[in-house]
């Protein structure tokens, strides 16, 4: 097995300590700041040296198997909000009600697994009852900004042949926006209410909780007729764990400790398109 070790800079010295940490003999230069520590034997506690090591070098981490190709894969699954765009919408359109505060402590606390996602976004919606619908417009003009990395990361997959999906709890207004700039596959998330050119403070529909995130992602496997372990899905919140856990590679970006510990890679300083690092 193979350590892939990444950082936005890099301390050599980190980088040979965590080398004899592994036990590895080898060490290859892949590109600036990214490095290939080779024949490494994996184990939890090992993991766990690893982990503390390269998160006090402000280091990124992955073990992965020799030869692994993006190619291997046939679907990319995003959540959007604090993944793909660095901002979590809900909050920011509070912000235009004065009540971010509030709204944020819920989505905090949800991110984090404390509070069901359905009630927590049944509970931030509506506080935005009333709210001038223009009110989101200007959310996605003056203060969305697209995660560092997502354009080259998207651009590779899909040079590489696979298949996007943005599948957030956040709302239509800005996964069709981000669909359109993106040149995603699909996009699946919650519709607002408006009524007389206001918030109602209601969803319409259905919620996208995590039962239908891992739905979406297994219909859109079953669609591309791959098996879910071809995707490879980012997340960073607690509600995207169910459709993590099926994919063949998890990848946590930014992501509350909860989801760090369960996923497969976690990106805690590098871009979104560090992922790419991990294939050969």
């Amino acid at each position: 097995m193979n350590l892939i070790l990444q950082g936005l800079s890099v301390d050599h010295s980190a980088i040979e300590h965590i080398a004899r940490l592994v036990n590895s003999k080898h060490i290859t230069v892949l590109q600036d700041n990214v490095f290939r520590c080779e024949e490494v034997q994996f184990s939890e506690s090992l993991k766990a040296e690893v982990d503390s090591a390269c998160f006090a070098a402000q280091l990124d981490y992955a073990f992965t198997e020799p030869g692994r190709k993006l190619s291997d894969f046939r679907l990319v699954a995003m959540d959007m909000d604090s993944t793909v765009i660095t901002i979590e919408c809900i909050d920011e359109i509070a912000d235009m009600q004065g009540l971010k505060p509030q709204v944020a402590e819920i989505t905090e606390a949800a991110m984090r697994g404390e509070i069901e996602f359905r009630e927590s976004l049944t509970r931030r919606v509506a506080l935005l009852k009333g709210l001038d619908a223009s009110a989101l417009q200007r959310v996605y003009d003056e203060r969305l900004k697209l995660s560092p990395g997502a354009e080259r990361m998207l651009a590779a997959v899909k040079a590489a042949g696979l298949k996007t999906l943005l599948v957030s709890g956040g709302f239509t207004f800005f996964t069709d926006r981000m669909k359109t700039r993106l040149g995603l596959d699909v996009t699946h998330s919650n519709t607002l209410e408006i009524a007389d050119g206001k918030l109602t403070g209601r969803v319409v529909g259905g919620i996208v909780d995590a039962d239908e995130k891992q739905r979406t992602v297994e219909r859109m496997c079953q669609e591309i007729g791959c098996s879910p372990r071809q995707a490879i899905v980012m997340g960073d919140g607690a509600n995207d764990l169910k459709m993590m856990g099926i994919a063949g590679m998890s990848v946590a970006f930014r992501a509350k400790p909860v989801v760090r510990a369960q996923a497969d890679v976690a990106l805690n300083f590098v871009g979104l398109d560090g992922i790419l690092s991990l294939f050969e």
